[in-house]
């Protein structure tokens, strides 16, 4: 691994536990009624498969756009079932196939927030871009009746499918700690398999706009998570205008009808 890959493997993790920290509230800015909320220890997401009519059945045997690990390869699971969501941001929209079969959990979480809403109106934090493209990072919602999904931690799936450029993955503060944030690989991230960050979904569509991402706040870390997680809406309109994030207007599951074609990997 070249330095600089140890250097935003470091940083990516020191990143992901300061989902959970708590920060003083920056000057002028009113602090809501929100509750801090507490880190639980993950479960396992069970049941039916929310949203099951947006899930989409492919004839495909392969693995999609994903790749498997070569000593995953017989584990790795064929992928005929896909949803299909959108994002909107103030950069373009990006279209995100999501895969159950290649790590459940991740993707019923990931399914679930975004049928409830959690994803709409929120910035995209941490984008990390120099030396070197990194990552892109979300998941904060501050506000009430979605914050609690914080708190909700899910276990992880087992680790099969490189983490390529365009692929996701929850982002986490140690085993089974994942719960909402969620970042988008710029390049390889494979180091990181080694702490269990595991591949649930791709950018399909739109990823030369993921390109356009604002990197703000601080050039490894981004934005205050705890100020976000607290402060929320008064934080954003605190950040002079060189630091407003990107943000997700809105994010759904889309349909069959314009399902964009994703390369097969046999």
């Amino acid at each position: 691994m070249n330095n600089y890959s140890k250097i935003a493997l470091a940083t990516l993790l020191l990143g992901t536990t300061l989902q959970f920290a708590c920060t003083q509230a920056p000057k002028d800015i009113k602090k809501p009624e929100n509750p801090q909320v507490k880190v639980s220890q993950g479960q396992e997401e069970t049941g039916e498969l929310p949203c099951q009519d947006k899930l989409i059945s492919c004839e495909s045997k392969g693995y999609r756009s994903l790749v498997p690990y070569e000593d995953q390869k017989a584990n790795a699971p064929k992928i005929d079932q896909y949803y299909l969501a959108r994002f909107e941001t103030t950069e373009g929209d990006i279209d995100i196939e999501i895969y159950p079969q290649a790590a459940p959990n991740a993707a019923r979480r990931f399914v679930t927030l975004i049928d409830k809403g959690f994803y709409n109106d929120i910035p995209i934090f941490r984008v990390v871009k120099h030396p070197q493209p990194f990552v892109a990072q979300f998941g904060i919602n501050w506000r009430k009746g979605l914050i609690d999904w914080r708190d909700k931690n899910f276990n992880d799936d087992p680790c099969i499918f490189k983490l390529e450029p365009g692929t996701l993955a929850f982002a986490k503060a140690g085993p089974n700690t994942n719960s909402t944030q969620v970042f988008i690989n710029y390049i390889n991230t494979d180091p990181l398999r080694s702490q269990n960050f595991t591949t649930f979904a791709k950018v399909v569509k739109g990823f030369e706009n993921t390109d356009k991402f604002k990197s703000v706040g601080d050039p490894a870390m981004g934005l205050d998570q705890g100020a976000l997680w607290n402060y929320g809406e008064s934080y954003l309109e605190s950040l002079p205008s060189d630091q407003k994030p990107t943000m997700i207007k809105k994010a759904y599951l889309i349909g069959n009808d314009t399902t964009p074609k994703a390369e097969e990997k046999k």
